[in-house]
């Protein structure tokens, strides 16, 4: 059972959002929030979780929009980054005191890198933001502004986009809703042991999470893309690269400090879910990164 010590409901725009605190605020305890990616929610930190000092430290993870126990919004257009964006300063409202550090895990560091970015321009954000680690989940514009500048790496873009086929599928109207909602147990049943989790990993929730989530590809990826944004990122980064990740090649490591102005790579042998299935390798390093930035 995951440890819990308080229960939220936080409304953010037209949605509610299903928060939880695992562990008291207070003076001299640092707050870290976890934001996790897709089509998980927020019981995929537990295994992460169980290796923090929850003692010393106020940690909080809550469902993103569309997942576990939050409310989903009415149109794609909800799904995107902005609106991703506002969910997170809604969180760090009702539950944090002081300057955050922040953990996001695919897509919940892919919206992440959009906080960090406006961290500095964004009044909401400005100095709340102590240190972002980021785990298998990339800038979009970062790889955007990779793309636009291939600079002798087309067979590592190559690469990465054989990797990324999915999103093309996640893309094309109708079937990935179907795909999902009729076989989303046979892909549980076939993932979760090609990726080393435990059978149950995605519980019954993982129809209407990745059916939602698809809401993520569309709202974000075309546009980001073909316009990204020009960004640059000051606040302290540790990028965890699982070095097995069926998703994700060393292309997102290229040129970080063309977006970060204090950046570090931490490569470690697990795959994607890195969070789960070697959380004790993943968990020290949140340590170190959090206890070097409060």
């Amino acid at each position: 059972m995951p440890c819990i010590h308080v229960e939220h409901r936080v409304r953010s725009d037209e949605v509610a959002l299903a928060v939880r605190e695992h562990s008291p605020s207070g003076p001299g305890r640092p707050s870290v929030v976890l934001v996790h990616g897709y089509p998980d929610q927020q019981d995929v930190w537990e295994p992460l979780i169980q290796q923090l000092p929850l003692e010393d430290w106020h940690v909080v993870t809550y469902d993103v929009r569309g997942a576990g126990g939050s409310d989903a919004p009415a149109s794609t257009a909800g799904y995107l980054t902005d609106r991703l964006v506002d969910d997170l300063v809604a969180v760090l409202d009702a539950t944090v005191e002081g300057p955050v550090h922040l953990v996001g895990h695919d897509w919940g560091s892919v919206q992440l890198w959009d906080v960090v970015a406006g961290e500095s321009t964004d009044p909401r954000l400005h100095g709340r933001v102590a240190s972002f680690t980021s785990i298998s989940g990339p800038s979009i514009d970062h790889v955007a502004w990779l793309t636009s500048h291939p600079n002798g790496r087309v067979p590592a873009l190559l690469q990465q986009a054989m990797h990324s086929w999915y999103i093309g599928a996640f893309n094309v109207p109708l079937l990935p809703e179907l795909g999902w909602r009729y076989g989303h147990a046979v892909v549980a049943r076939l993932m979760a042991p090609r990726e080393g989790l435990p059978p149950d990993h995605w519980g019954t929730e993982l129809r209407r999470n990745a059916v939602n989530g698809l809401g993520l590809y569309r709202a974000n990826i075309g546009g980001r893309m073909r316009k990204p944004r020009s960004v640059r990122v000051d606040v302290p980064v540790l990028v965890v690269h699982p070095e097995r990740d069926r998703y994700l090649t060393d292309l997102a490591l290229e040129e970080l400090d063309h977006l970060c102005s204090d950046v570090r790579v931490e490569r470690v042998d697990a795959g994607h879910w890195a969070v789960v299935t070697d959380a004790d390798v993943v968990a020290p390093l949140v340590r170190e990164h959090v206890g070097a930035h409060r």
